[in-house]
């Protein structure tokens, strides 16, 4: 079945409290992609964020951002006022990027406002939700707020009683801090009862939501400090080696993640349990699963922790098919697209062969002269992702600024355009034009925006994940240009229901 999407960070939907949510204006968003003739919206991961604000360095696998919650919906609750937003919060409306420092001084206490006014202790739904959740939700919702008693610290700095988990410890925290957990529970009900309705309104539309998992999960996480033997982690709980890639040809340090690498023989002991109940939580929250980093799976690289560079890691084996053969039989039958971007080995080729997933095809990686690129559409079969870029490439626009000229030159031999000005809608139409079973384009491509409009510059921090769509920037126009070309070749649904 041949379909299209979009590509846009829940960030980056406009609304007047200065970051997107779950907000009028993202239902707005639905109807636009209704009309657009698309069927598929990708977003990025939604836990919550920490310092460098990237999606993929969440607090927990499980827990969502609780910046998304729709403030509007709490006022219509009677919970909060408009009073108690503040100017500040409502001038985020027509603010082309996010400002996280702001966000994170004001948002909490406005919740905590909504928290002492809602009675939740007395909603059947917020007890039956928290009873239902207990698996992930008590240990997130007690590491978030013994991370606040230690202002902010990651876990490896608390005392040591507690970041061992003694139990004369976490009975102590649990008791002192009750009422500091229920409101992080608070926020992961209103956030998950939110999220499943703007799920199901898309769902009525016709839309399917793509998800994204970090392969990794973040050190300064629940997920490390409440399972420590899931993690390569020494006696003191620190890691013994850290994830990241080697060096190539974008960076002669290569890249170092930090991220503690898993024990794979413990998972395998397992059955794979703690891997299947984090995947089962993503198909509570999205239809399709994009599955990061998908060679890690096959091999891993891994670095001493401590090393300043990624320059002497080295490739470590991964748990192979036999942790997707699990899944499928825990699971059954999903839809995942697998991240397979990057220099592959044939071992991993035969692993994405083998999964069944669709490959992802960047069609900015495609346009090297003189190279037969395996990124170039005529090399694509049907089951296959095509994207012009992704969250960690430059806008097609912004590509065209640095690009070398032998590189644009080919561009527009293969696409067979005379002007450099038509390379980005070229791009687009050869994208939705090629055989690839789904197509998937980032909404800034479609609106011709340069490098200003990049999500993130991979390997760098402060000045990513920012971005956002401004009030009135996706015109009827846009949709009605989309929705020819996405029909035109032959990938406009009828939008029934999901």
């Amino acid at each position: 079945m041949r379909r299209s999407g979009v590509l846009l960070p829940i960030t980056s939907i406009p609304s007047k409290y200065g970051i997107g949510g779950f907000s009028k204006e993202c239902y707005e968003f639905v109807d636009f992609l209704e009309r657009a003739g698309q069927s598929l919206w990708q977003i990025l991961p939604l836990g919550p964020t920490g310092y460098g604000d990237s999606p993929y360095q969440s607090f927990s696998a499980y827990a969502g951002n609780p910046y998304f919650i729709d403030l509007e919906k709490l006022i219509e609750a009677g919970w909060i006022t408009k009073e108690d937003c503040g100017d500040e919060i409502l001038s985020g409306d027509g603010q082309r990027y996010v400002d996280y420092e702001k966000i994170y001084h004001t948002r909490f206490k406005i919740l905590r406002k909504a928290y002492e006014n809602s009675g939740i202790h007395d909603h059947t739904a917020f007890r039956i939700y928290c009873e239902k959740n207990a698996y992930w939700l008590d240990n997130y919702a007690l590491y978030m707020a013994v991370k606040n008693t230690f202002g902010g610290k990651s876990f490896n700095e608390w005392d040591e009683d507690i970041r061992f988990r003694k139990p004369s410890a976490m009975r102590r925290y649990r008791e002192d801090y009750a009422e500091e957990i229920d409101f992080i529970r608070f926020q992961q009900y209103l956030f998950d009862e939110q999220w499943h309705a703007l799920r199901t309104y898309a769902a009525e539309k016709g839309i399917k939501i793509i998800g994204d998992i970090p392969i990794y999960a973040a050190y300064d996480s629940a997920d490390v400090w409440g399972a420590p033997e899931l993690f390569q982690l020494d006696e003191n709980l620190l890691p013994v080696a850290v994830a990241g890639c080697p060096p190539d040809a974008f960076s002669a340090t290569g890249q170092l993640w930090g991220n503690p690498l898993y024990r794979w023989d413990y998972h395998k002991e397992t059955g794979y349990d703690w891997w299947m109940k984090r995947i089962a939580r993503c198909y509570e929250l999205y239809d399709i699963l994009r599955i990061d980093h998908f060679r890690g799976f096959d091999e891993y690289y891994s670095i001493p922790y401590g090393d300043p560079t990624a320059q002497f890691g080295h490739w470590e084996k991964g748990p192979g098919y036999e942790i997707f053969q699990v899944m499928k039989k825990t699971l059954g039958k999903r839809e995942v697209i697998a991240e397979d971007l990057g220099l592959l080995t044939p071992s991993v080729v035969r692993l994405v062969k083998k999964s069944g997933y669709p490959g992802m095809k960047v069609l900015l990686f495609a346009f090297n002269a003189g190279d037969d690129s395996e990124y170039l559409p005529h090399h694509y079969d049907k089951n296959a992702v095509v994207y012009t870029g992704t969250h960690d490439n430059d806008t097609i626009e912004g590509w065209l600024k640095w690009a070398k000229r032998a590189d644009v030159s080919f561009a527009m031999k293969y696409l067979g355009v005379k002007r450099k000005k038509d390379i980005r809608f070229a791009m687009i139409r050869v994208a939705i034009s090629s055989a690839a079973d789904t197509a998937v384009i980032p909404i800034q491509d479609y609106l011709g925006l340069d490098n200003s409009a990049r999500m993130n510059l991979p390997s760098t921090l402060g000045d990513n994940w920012k971005w956002r769509l401004l009030p009135g920037e996706l015109s009827e126009k846009l949709a009605e240009q989309m929705a020819e070309l996405t029909a035109l070749y032959g990938r406009k649904q009828e939008n029934k229901p999901v």
